[in-house]
C-alpha cells in the first residue's frame, strides 16, 4: 500500500470510529434520546448560554437549521429559551441542569480522548501532530466542492 492509500485509509477509520466511540461513550442512560449532533449544539451553547445567531455561527450552520434542533431540546429539556430583556428579537439559550449534565458528559470524553493522544505520542511530536491537525482543519474549512 502506497503512502496516499495508507493515509486515507487511517483517516477514513479514524474519522468513523470517532463518530461510533462518541456516540457509544456520551449518547447513553440519561441522555439516550438525544443524537452526538445534539450533543456539539449542547456543547456550543456552553455553560454562560449564548444568543442563536452566536451559536448558529460557531456550527457554522443557519440559524434556521439550529432553530429545529433548538426546539427538539427544548422539548426534551436540555435547554432553556429566553428573550433578552434589552432587545426582545434576541433569543437567548442556556442550559438547564440536565443540559449542565449533559455538557459535562461530553466534556469528560473528549478531555479522555484527548490525554489518551498526549500520553500515545512523544513530547517531541506534540508540534508536528499538531501542525497535521491543523492541516486538516484547514483543508475541511476550505473544501468546498462544486463552487
Amino acid at each position: 500500500m502506497n503512502i496516499h492509500d495508507t493515509v486515507n485509509d487511517i483517516l477514513v477509520n479514524l474519522f468513523r470510529e470517532i463518530l461510533v466511540v462518541e456516540e457509544n461513550a456520551i449518547i447513553t442512560g440519561e441522555f439516550k434520546n438525544i443524537t452526538v449532533n445534539d450533543m456539539h449544539i449542547i456543547e456550543a451553547v456552553g455553560l454562560d448560554g449564548r444568543n442563536m445567531s452566536a451559536i448558529a455561527k460557531s456550527l457554522g450552520i443557519t440559524v434556521g437549521s439550529l432553530t429545529t434542533s433548538m426546539n427538539g431540546l427544548v422539548k426534551k429539556e436540555y435547554v432553556i429559551r429566553e428573550r433578552s430583556e434589552e432587545d426582545r428579537r434576541v433569543v437567548m439559550i442556556r442550559l438547564s441542569e440536565k443540559g449542565e449534565r449533559a455538557y459535562s458528559a461530553h466534556k469528560k470524553f473528549h478531555d479522555e480522548m484527548t490525554e489518551a493522544v498526549i500520553a500515545s505520542i512523544e513530547k517531541e511530536d506534540i508540534p508536528t501532530l499538531t501542525n497535521v491537525l491543523q492541516g486538516l482543519i484547514k483543508f475541511f474549512r476550505e473544501y468546498h466542492p462544486g463552487q
